[in-house]
């Protein structure tokens, strides 16, 4: 137990989603259905695909790229869909590699709540940029992630990227 409060890290920006009404509607449905791609932090609409910033990252510029199509399981895509999200995840490397540099990527799905899926409904798959030493004590010690950019610069300089691409 920290015994004053200079050992304690605050973020008080989670309350909103610890105490908040948790959705019964998948989010990505919801946000697709909703004109405010920005707000929303949509990326990119495709055809088949969206491509969206997590909110809850695991690093600047963490994504995520999902079937429009409300699907839980990877063999109920299409191959279009298939395809389409292979072609998504190629192109927004390309794009992240032009904006932030990162010298790696973790690309992954997470298929059913008891391989770590949040969202176990709406099929989804991760990129998350690495940089050398971004992985630092704070994950061991306190289970937190130190992000160095906000949400929404990351949107414009991704939207940015995505526009000289």
């Amino acid at each position: 137990m920290p015994q004053n409060h200079t050992e304690v890290i605050w973020a008080p920006w989670r309350m909103g989603y610890i105490l908040g009404a948790k959705d019964q509607e998948c989010f990505i449905c919801r946000k697709l259905k909703e004109d405010r791609d920005q707000e929303n932090f949509i990326l990119e609409r495709g055809e088949h695909t969206l491509v969206i910033l997590n909110i809850f990252p695991y690093n600047n510029g963490h994504l995520m790229v999902a079937p429009l199509a409300h699907k839980a399981r990877l063999e109920d895509l299409t191959l279009q869909e298939c395809g389409e999200i292979m072609a998504k995840l190629q192109k927004w490397i390309c794009i992240m590699k032009n904006c932030f540099k990162p010298e790696g990527f973790n690309l992954g799905v997470n298929l059913g709540k008891v391989a770590g899926a949040g969202l176990e409904d709406h099929l989804h798959f991760h990129l998350v940029p690495r940089w050398n030493g971004d992985t630092n004590f704070m994950p061991v010690l306190s289970g937190l992630n130190v992000l160095p950019d906000s949400l929404e610069h990351c949107y414009q300089a991704l939207k940015q990227a995505q526009a000289a691409f």
